[in-house]
């Protein structure tokens, strides 16, 4: 048997060790012989291929980035994109299915793929956490981790000259990161898609923390929209697959924290230091488990779909169920941290 391996859209730390769970039980347990793709969905449409053996996954899971590259190519556009030239370009090559490796936008093409013929098994991957098919994504911890030192640094420069300081944070349309990142750095306010808010009640926690003497640490999603925003801030235009492109909100929120409160007030937008260097332990262990069973759903011919997370035992799960509705922050998680603010 000869499979594919891609990782696509925005890359996150612990891709590597995936490929190099798969790689190594799939190559020793079952003789599947691996194809690296580079540059995710690119590399399928232009059969951008290689051989991927066991001495190129060697020490890979302490590896931030992927090593087979990656891209927000949408495989159906193009000329040679769409599932029949794709299949074309599989069938020329012997490869008989392909492993994705990707978040929201990555499994939709691969679900739309696997409904045109196409084998693909999907795993998880997002620092936003967003899929809900999985209880936690890898990635998602390696990020939070990068966002709560970072906001541990803005608290002491805060508290140096009592400034307000806003840190944004990635997440896209849900506020896993901004919850726990804000949580673990005892943020006095934390702003999440899930909850919109008044610049009014912003605000007010930021000088109820003033008042006790404490420099203020506002934490927000960048999907975060302020109550009667229809969208949430974006003028960075759209993806390869239309969607906005989310980042600035800290930058629009701070003069008017300012302005309201009397407090200076400064922003940092975090961006993509969440998404880089080595992964945290826990994201090793889950990718490496991830890439180990994605190569026993191979064997088993579990086609469209996706190995995920469920409490702590690594389940399969259909491509649909993990689409379509984001893993959104519930109500009850959000007002736990709202005990903590001002």
């Amino acid at each position: 048997m000869k499979i594919g391996i891609l990782t696509s859209g925005g890359d996150c730390p612990g891709l590597n060790a995936v490929i190099r769970g798969a790689v190594l039980k799939g190559t020793r347990k079952y003789d599947i012989e691996f194809i690296g793709i580079r540059d995710g969905w690119r590399g399928l449409v232009d059969a951008d291929f290689f051989p991927l053996e066991r001495r190129d996954v060697k020490g890979l899971s302490k590896v931030g980035g992927t090593i087979l590259g990656t891209s927000r190519t949408n495989p159906y556009e193009g000329d040679r994109g769409g599932a029949e030239n794709i299949k074309k370009t599989l069938w020329g090559h012997k490869i008989d299915g392909v492993i994705a490796i990707g978040g929201e936008g990555t499994l939709a093409a691969a679900n739309r793929l696997h409904n045109d013929g196409i084998p693909m098994i999907g795993v998880p991957k997002t620092i936003d956490n967003d899929l809900r098919a999985t209880d936690y994504s890898f990635g998602f911890d390696t990020a939070v981790n990068i966002a709560q030192e970072a906001m541990d640094r803005l608290r002491t420069t805060g508290d140096s000259h009592q400034r307000c300081m806003v840190a944004e944070v990635m997440g896209r349309h849900v506020g896993w990161i901004a919850l726990h990142s804000g949580m673990a750095a005892g943020a006095h306010i934390i702003c999440i898609p899930e909850v919109p808010l008044t610049i009014d009640e912003i605000a007010e926690r930021v000088t109820d923390a003033a008042e006790r003497g404490r420099a203020p640490l506002v934490v927000v999603a960048e999907g975060f929209k302020l109550k009667g925003q229809d969208e949430a801030y974006s003028d960075k235009g759209l993806d390869a697959f239309n969607r906005p492109r989310l980042g600035g909100i800290g930058e629009v929120l701070a003069p008017l924290i300012e302005e309201m409160t009397g407090i200076e007030t400064r922003s940092t937008v975090l961006g993509h230091i969440q998404r880089g260097g080595s992964p945290s332990g826990f994201d090793r262990v889950l990718a490496t488990r991830l890439g180990l069973h994605a190569a026993d759903a191979v064997v088993d011919g579990a086609w469209g779909q996706m190995v995920a997370m469920k409490g702590t035992e690594i389940e399969r799960v259909d491509f649909a169920e993990a689409l379509g509705e984001l893993n959104g922050v519930p109500m009850h998680r959000y007002e736990e941290a709202a005990a903590l603010f001002g």
